[in-house]
Order: structure tokens, then C-alpha cells, then sequence
């Protein structure tokens, strides 16, 4: 039986708190602002502003935020969602308050050095230019520009004349306007009482100092088709994505769509990786994902082969997630049981269990992370093929110049 919490403090901050057994605990602490919050001319300050909270506070310097977790055999990291951003230590679960000052310190206390703000602008345009360099991470990102336009549909990172534009005023602002108790999650999954938790938070919680909390809202999500090529001299391999616009992740389909993508695309059992890999050899690399939010989801089909074959992959990949309508109750049945199988592995984790909890709570509540396999179970051969109803597909494809 799972042990879950939840409180909500007096200064709006909600707490959703998992216990467990084993001896190592995540902290993760989420801003409700992600990329999708963003403009054309903002795109990518979300980002920015995750990569600065980790560049000194009144505390600690840089070096300081980094070596008190890692000295204790913990790791520190944050990511940047469309929804979310989150910063999140893991380590032994009797160093919980050495994890909840250190993610509170750099969630709330960052101090933006102008000399920093910068130099990280430098250092995002380095990452930019890493995702554009490889095409795997380019052409799913060109997915998604060919489903939804902007802001919505470029890349989390912003691109580099709007990351060189963004002013330590400007990101203070934000940061102050969001990062407040009201507009925040905190998650702690590990072996670790409730009691104990809230009072450290409680405590953490008297050092935060008053922000002004504007509450924002996602733009609207506006979808479209379209298709996307590019030629390169340096590439040997055509790289190849197709995408669909899929139910959201509040909709409640999101069951059947995790079901339809196991059986389709995921691992090497799977529908796609046998016909196209197995049976024709016309790729190495075959898979599937979906990408499902409050406001937006699509389903993408990922291939590299060569270029002479990319007429032919795309052809026998249609032909395959249109196929889908033809399955049996037998397969139906396996794929749920691949996806539970995969459910129970990834939530092996602490911090993956943190995201999906943090990530629960933000499409509907956190506790509906625990119906999870109960709505697998119910996922019938009519929800599989009602997700077959899209009838566009938009194309993105990076292949070797001639």
C-alpha cells in the first residue's frame, strides 16, 4: 500500500510527499511556467532563468550549490518543461535537509549576477547549436514546429538572438512574478515521514522572501500541418519524424494512447521496429513516443535510414499506425501489460516518480498517479482505434545533401 500526503501551507506552497522503504529521497521543487508560457520574443527565458538559478545565491556560491550535494553522493539537476520548471536534488534519505535547503536556496533566493547572465547566454547558444548539430534531437524538434505555430511550436531553448536579448532585469522580474510559494510544487518521494518533512519545509519556508505573484496563462496552443526538409553535406544517414496530433493529456484518452504507442513503436517487439527493422532492414533506429500536455499532444514516429528509403519508410509507417485499427484483443491485452510492466521499472526511481507526480498534479491531481493502471486496464480495442481519427500527418526529415 503506497503512503501519499498532500498539504497546502498558508503561503499558497502545495506539498505532495510518497513514503518509501528504500534509503534514497528526492526533493523536487516545480515553477507552474514552462516554455509553453512564452511569446515568440521570450522563447527560451523559462530555460534561461533554470540555468541561472543554479549561479550563486546569499548563501552559496556556484561551486558551493553543486559540491554540498555531491559530497554526500547526491545529484543535483533541473529541467525545463512546457508546463513546468523544476530543480531537484537526489541522495540518501538522511540528508533530506541538506536537499530541502539547497533546492529552496536556488529556487528562491538566485542572485542573477549580471557578469552570469551574460556568460550563460553564451553557453545556451552552445546548447542550441549542440541539439541543431545532431539530427535526431533536430528533426523531432522540427516535428514539433510543423505541428503547432508559434510561440508554441519552437524549440524550449529559444533561439540565440533571443537568448543574447534577455537582461538581468528582465529575468528578475519574472523570476519574482513566478517563482512564488502560490505558483509552486514541492515533491518529496523517499524514505522519509510526512511529519518530518513538513517541518522542514516549514522551516525553508520562513527564509523565502514576499514575491509579487501575477498568475500567467499558456498562450493559445494553435495546431497545424505542415512539412519540414533539410539537406546536409555532413550526415550519411537521412533522419525522418512524423507527427499527430493527439489527445491531451486532461482528456483522459492519454490511457489509450500510451497503450497504442507500446504496441506501435516501443521496443523491439513492437509493431514498427518488426516491419521495418526485423522483416525489411531498412533501419537501425525505430520508435515511437507521445508528448501529452494540458494544451497540446501529438505522437511522433522517429526513423533514421537511408535516403534512397525514406519514400518507402514513410509509406510502410503509415500503413502501420493506420493498421492499428485492425488489432486484436489478444495484442490489446499484451500492451497493456508492456505498458504496466514499463510502469512499475520507471517508477523504480524517486525522481522519475517525483516528475510524474508533480506533472499529475498539474494536468488534473497528484493522486490520479496512482488510478494509473486501473486506466490501463479499462483501455479497450474502441479507444485504440478512436485515436485513429486524425486523418493529417506532418513530416520532418533531415537528409544527406546529393
Amino acid at each position: 500500500m503506497v503512503e501519499f500526503n498532500r498539504a497546502r501551507l498558508k503561503n499558497g506552497l502545495t506539498v505532495i510527499h510518497e513514503k518509501r522503504d528504500v534509503p534514497v529521497t528526492t526533493v523536487m521543487l516545480a515553477c507552474k511556467y514552462g516554455s509553453a508560457y512564452e511569446t515568440e520574443s521570450t522563447k527560451g527565458i523559462a530555460h534561461f532563468i533554470e540555468h541561472l538559478c543554479f549561479k550563486g545565491t546569499k548563501k552559496r556560491t556556484t561551486f558551493q550549490i553543486a559540491s554540498e550535494v555531491e559530497k554526500v553522493g547526491g545529484i543535483l539537476n533541473a529541467f525545463t518543461h512546457e508546463e513546468i520548471t523544476a530543480y531537484h536534488v537526489k541522495l540518501p534519505s538522511d540528508q533530506l535537509s541538506l536537499a530541502m535547503d539547497v533546492v529552496f536556496d536556488i529556487y528562491f533566493n538566485p542572485l542573477f549576477p549580471e557578469e552570469e547572465v551574460k556568460r550563460e547566454a553564451q553557453v545556451i547558444c552552445e546548447e542550441i547549436k549542440m541539439y541543431k548539430d545532431n539530427p535526431r534531437s533536430y528533426v523531432i524538434d522540427k516535428l514539433k514546429s510543423s505541428l503547432y505555430e508559434s510561440p508554441f511550436g519552437m524549440f524550449i531553448a529559444g533561439t540565440e538572438k533571443n537568448v543574447k536579448s534577455f537582461t538581468r532585469k528582465q529575468i528578475l522580474e519574472l523570476h519574482d512574478t513566478t517563482y512564488c510559494p502560490e505558483n509552486s510544487i514541492l515533491c518529496v518521494v523517499g524514505n522519509n515521514s510526512f511529519d518530518e518533512v513538513m517541518k522542514m519545509v516549514e522551516e525553508s519556508c520562513k527564509n523565502i522572501k514576499p514575491h509579487e505573484f501575477k498568475e500567467k496563462k499558456i498562450p493559445v496552443v494553435k495546431p497545424k500541418i505542415s512539412e519540414f526538409r533539410e539537406e546536409r553535406s555532413n550526415i550519411e544517414q537521412a533522419n525522418l519524424a512524423i507527427g499527430f496530433h493527439f489527445p491531451f493529456a486532461t482528456s483522459g484518452k492519454h490511457y489509450a494512447a500510451e497503450v497504442f504507442n507500446a504496441i506501435l513503436g516501443e521496443g523491439m517487439s513492437s509493431k514498427l521496429f518488426t516491419e521495418v527493422r526485423e522483416k525489411r532492414g531498412l533501419a537501425y533506429a525505430v520508435k515511437t513516443d507521445l508528448d501529452l500536455g494540458t494544451k497540446y499532444g501529438y505522437f511522433i514516429i522517429y526513423i533514421g535510414s537511408d535516403k534512397s528509403k525514406v519514400e518507402d519508410v514513410l509509406k510502410i509507417s503509415l500503413e502501420e499506425f493506420y493498421k492499428m485499427k485492425d488489432i486484436t484483443e489478444k495484442e490489446l491485452e499484451a500492451g497493456k501489460k508492456q505498458v504496466l510492466g514499463n510502469k512499475k521499472v520507471h517508477s523504480e526511481e524517486s525522481d522519475a516518480t517525483a516528475i510524474d507526480l508533480i506533472l499529475s498534479e498539474i494536468q488534473t491531481k497528484a493522486e490520479d498517479y496512482y488510478l494509473f493502471d486501473k486506466k490501463i486496464n479499462s483501455v479497450s480495442l474502441k479507444d485504440i482505434k478512436d485515436l485513429l481519427n486524425v486523418k493529417n500527418h506532418a513530416v520532418s526529415m533531415v537528409i544527406p545533401s546529393p
